[in-house]
């Protein structure tokens, strides 16, 4: 997705795929000792492994690759429809908890939200995550809600397709389930 996400990025923004060699060969968890390596121009990569690798001296952060895609439901938790049924409770509670947690950073500080989340990233400066979580805010990168319009969901079918990956689109009333989600 994140390949696919930066090459919408660039043909929506003049620069066609033809013009450009994108590498989907390398495995997600080794773009970084691959970009390191000599391995491309620019490489797509999660934080904190951009920042460290600016720090470093290695590369500099250039943009949000998320931000020129636009909205995209990237993130998203899927259950056999027979498992949605069975367990309606279940679904009800890991979405209300989703929702608290964006609650949470919608509501707080960088530096509150990066105290939160610090022993998840324990090779992290306190300050680097700081600034990490602050891009992410100025970014807009997170969803106020649970909920996916038929808008977003449509769109990252527009990225799959524009990467050549989509034979047809898939249906949002079939796929889609925000039941449990506040709009």
């Amino acid at each position: 997705m994140p390949a696919m996400t930066l090459e919408y990025a660039l043909n929506t923004n003049g620069i066609s795929s033809d013009q450009t060699n994108i590498d989907t060969s390398v495995d997600f968890a080794s773009m970084s000792g691959a970009f390191i390596g000599g391995n491309g121009d620019f490489v797509t990569l999660f934080e904190p492994t951009a920042s460290e690798l600016e720090k470093e001296g290695y590369g500099y952060i250039v943009t949000s690759v998320g931000q020129l895609g636009g909205v995209v439901p990237y993130t998203a938790y899927n259950a056999k429809k027979s498992y949605i049924e069975d367990n309606p409770k279940v679904i009800e509670g890991f979405t209300k908890a989703t929702q608290k947690g964006l609650d949470y950073i919608h509501n707080h500080t960088a530096k509150e939200i990066a105290e939160v989340i610090a022993d998840y990233f324990p090779d992290t400066a306190k300050n680097d995550l700081v600034d990490i979580v602050q891009r992410y805010i100025d970014n807009d990168s997170w969803f106020d809600t649970t909920y996916i319009t038929e808008e977003d969901f449509d769109h990252i079918q527009d990225i799959i397709d524009n990467a050549g990956k989509l034979d047809k689109k898939a249906p949002y009333d079939k796929l889609v389930d925000n039941t449990y989600s506040k709009k």
